[in-house]
């Protein structure tokens, strides 16, 4: 009888979820209907049913044209393009594609966007439809193109960049599913990286009823110090012609650090990047050219002061207060790393304020920011920037708009929400300690100023909704020479909840299992059809991998442990 029963039950079960996966994919206004849905301060734009199989983005582009992007093996799908205009001032774009077959899952995945923003990231939103996700998102409110020209006289065009195109586009998004499908998503999630990573916790502090779930990448949280930072990596390299370090010179700081620290810090010896760069307290001083020396192999005086500024990060040159983290030792040299983001292609290409004779990328972001945000002023020149009065003028102004790093998460845990967060160690945009600073500020806020508890509580409280991950070797996002493929942009082999972030991010939400680990695959030439170098596992901060016996480019042969050298001091014995 019992038996019979519990047939029944599951038969009834599977009725009811087919019939609530009709009811997701049966449209109750067509999608061409679209066009006619009232949206507050809003407009749709366009609707359409895509048939499946490729679609060019952006839409309408011909297929081999600069720009042109055709997307593969997607399915029918409803594309719903809109525009909101919270202010007079204001013109934020969005889209929402919806899968209207049997692939949707019922669920909702908003992408956050990147840099400076000012277009809709086409490619992951069809990755995520691809994954029966409706999917959506914005260009932040600009339309310059990844230029941050759009905030020049515009001051409600920075709060839409800053916040509020997000809130719109999850609004706008969620009554166009709803008005499709007849009912709203089953479970929300949020997915961002570099500014999108600054806009995943912007969601998670201002809006914590709206997602279920957040992945946070590398993320431009403290924004304005973020962008101070890059400014005094600049400084530090251009202020003087004997300070610039050319890309020539990486190899030697790279080399010097890995020879002092690889293999130390839990991780293998014959790795060329660092398992955990905090434990390598590399001096470049001891690569510092002496007499008769080959300058070709060592770094000049001039250049040692540039590089330790780099590492060291911004302080106040009056009270020695440091504003934001430097960079980690270990991975200067990789293409992704410095050359990209620091040094920029030569002195000249530097100075130039343009990305197309080679400008680093910090001088781009950080150029654009203080002209175009900050002093409103296109002539802006970066090495005029005071690490004092400017600092305060620009938090003074831009901080309560642009900067998420309020640690005061209880409300998104009391919503159910939980948090992956995950940053490269070998990161040149935005430094990793930035995340590690913001995990610990939020791990305070619960534990309570002076909590006398166990130590192990502080992180047990945290960790049952938020947990950071921290990938050895990884660039900004991806990339680099560390295992750097989980689901960040890059699958790995095998997409599940042991090997990919929005995987293990659904098996917490939905099913309550936390990550004590996430596998991440490093490709031959980072390059997946070349197939599988080796693997990791990366642990939940504050443990670490560290290498046992055996293959290392096997995972298994690491086990996540507790890195004593990590401990806050409040963790540590009276």
């Amino acid at each position: 009888m019992k038996n019979r029963i519990a047939r029944i039950l599951v038969a009834t079960a599977s009725l009811a979820a087919a019939f609530l996966c009709a009811r997701v994919v049966s449209a109750a206004t067509s999608c061409e209907g679209l066009i006619n849905l009232s949206l507050p301060h809003g407009q749709v734009t366009a609707a359409q049913t895509i048939t499946g199989g490729t679609f060019n983005t952006p839409p309408g582009c011909t297929t081999g044209s600069t720009g042109c992007t055709t997307n593969t093996g997607l399915p029918q799908f409803c594309r719903v393009a809109g525009t909101a205009t919270p202010t007079s001032d204001s013109l934020i774009n969005f889209e929402v594609w919806i899968p209207t077959d049997s692939s949707f899952n019922g669920k909702y995945e908003q992408l956050g966007c990147g840099g400076f923003c000012g277009s809709i990231g086409y490619s992951a939103i069809a990755n995520a439809i691809k994954r029966g996700y409706a999917a959506a998102a914005t260009d932040d409110g600009s339309q310059a193109g990844g230029l941050a020209t759009f905030a020049l006289g515009h001051p409600e065009k920075i709060t839409d960049f800053g916040y509020r195109a997000l809130k719109e586009t999850t609004d706008k998004s969620k009554a166009i599913i709803t008005a499709l499908t007849s009912q709203g998503p089953q479970r929300s999630y949020f997915n961002g990286c570099s500014d999108g990573g600054r806009e995943a916790l912007m969601e998670a502090q201002r809006y914590p009823d709206d997602f279920d779930g957040i992945i946070v990448g590398s993320p431009a949280n403290f924004w304005t110090h973020l962008l101070v930072g890059a400014d005094w990596a600049e400084q530090a390299i251009l202020d003087d012609p004997a300070s610039y370090i050319p890309q020539s010179l990486l190899p030697v700081l790279s080399k010097a650090a890995l020879a002092q620290c690889v293999g130390q810090d839990g991780g293998v010896k014959t790795d060329i990047f660092l398992n955990d760069p905090q434990d390598c307290h590399f001096d470049p001083a001891t690569i510092q050219c002496v007499p008769g020396q080959d300058p070709a192999t060592c770094l000049s005086a001039a250049q040692v002061r540039a590089a330790r500024k780099i590492y060291g990060g911004p302080h106040n040159p009056v009270t020695g207060e440091l504003i934001f983290p430097g960079y980690e030792p270990g991975s200067e040299s990789n293409p992704a790393n410095w050359p990209a983001w620091i040094i920029g292609s030569s002195r000249a290409a530097d100075l130039s304020n343009s990305l197309t004779q080679g400008e680093s990328l910090a001088a781009f972001f950080a150029n654009g920011f203080f002209a175009d945000f900050v002093f409103q002023n296109p002539n802006f020149d970066l090495r005029t920037l005071n690490f004092t009065t400017d600092v305060t003028l620009t938090d003074e102004d831009l901080a309560a708009i642009l900067n998420s790093t309020n640690p005061d998460l209880r409300p998104l845990r009391a919503h159910g929400g939980k948090i992956i967060h995950y940053v490269g160690w070998a990161d040149a945009a935005i430094p990793p300690a930035n995340s590690v600073n913001y995990y610990n500020s939020v791990r305070a806020e619960l534990a309570g100023a002076g909590s006398q508890g166990r130590a192990s509580d502080r992180w047990e409280e945290i960790q049952k909704f938020y947990r950071l991950f921290m990938v050895p070797g990884m660039a900004h996002c991806g990339g680099g020479d560390g295992p750097n493929a989980f689901g960040n942009g890059v699958n790995g082999p095998v997409i599940d909840a042991d090997h990919d972030l929005l995987k293990a991010l659904e098996h917490w939400v939905e099913d309550a299992v936390a990550p004590e680990k996430i596998i991440a695959t490093h490709y031959v030439n980072n390059n997946p059809a070349s197939g599988v170098q080796f693997q990791r596992p990366l642990c939940p901060f504050p443990q670490v991998a560290r290498y046992t016996v055996g293959d290392p480019t096997n995972a298994g042969n690491f086990r996540c442990v507790q890195d004593e050298r990590d401990q806050d001091p409040r963790d540590q014995p009276n």
